[in-house]
């Protein structure tokens, strides 16, 4: 069998890095390289062609989900429309939707990478700082008034972690419905303190 082009080469590179991507959001990054390069339709051997190793893979994986998230979510028609209230509300909507609960390999991964950067805290510093501005940036989409979107992002970002780990029960749904109302009923997710009848 012939040498694989330099083309041929690169677009297997991007189906890996695509692939661990979406492996990776949704069991974490102790995927196995050989049932990773399977996914990717790849030979076990050709992964150390393309990576130094799998550090590096998921360093790029990272970069890629934010990269996509990006993509995906470029200025949404209501913020160019000048309605960043709509926009905000959308945005929250849609991350807490059964569909996002249900295909964390395509969703977000400030929720998809938290726990296994958390686990691992210094040891994929080019990750962690990818994974630190895509927390600011989806943060900052979220940011009204003096708000900064912090908070807010917390809340979604717990939401949803705690719906997935209890997928199979009723709770689940009620968790992202709590999320969604919280955060949307004051417009900021800022509500006011209620006072104690006892």
């Amino acid at each position: 069998m012939g040498r694989v082009s330099q083309a041929q080469a690169q677009e297997n590179r991007q189906r890996v890095v695509a692939t661990a991507s979406r492996m990776f959001r949704e069991k974490g990054t102790a995927v196995s390289v050989a049932d990773l390069m399977k996914a990717a339709g790849l030979t076990h051997g050709g992964f150390y062609k393309q990576f130094g190793s799998k550090e590096d893979l998921v360093d790029e994986a990272i970069a890629h989900a934010f990269d996509e998230q990006a993509a995906h979510s470029a200025v949404a028609p209501e913020e160019q429309a000048g309605e960043p209230e709509a926009a905000r509300r959308s945005l929250i909507e849609d991350y807490l939707s059964v569909w996002h609960r249900d295909h964390p390999g395509e969703g977000c991964p400030v929720s998809g990478f938290a726990a296994d950067l958390g686990r691992e805290p210094g040891q994929a510093a080019r990750a962690q700082d990818v994974y630190i501005n895509g927390v600011r940036n989806r943060a900052a989409r979220l940011a009204t008034g003096d708000d900064d979107g912090m908070a807010q992002l917390c809340t979604m970002v717990g939401a949803l972690v705690l719906a997935r780990a209890t997928r199979d029960n009723p709770i689940s749904e009620e968790l992202l419905q709590a999320a969604r109302a919280s955060l949307t009923e004051s417009g900021t997710g800022q509500s006011e303190p209620q006072q104690r009848t006892d």
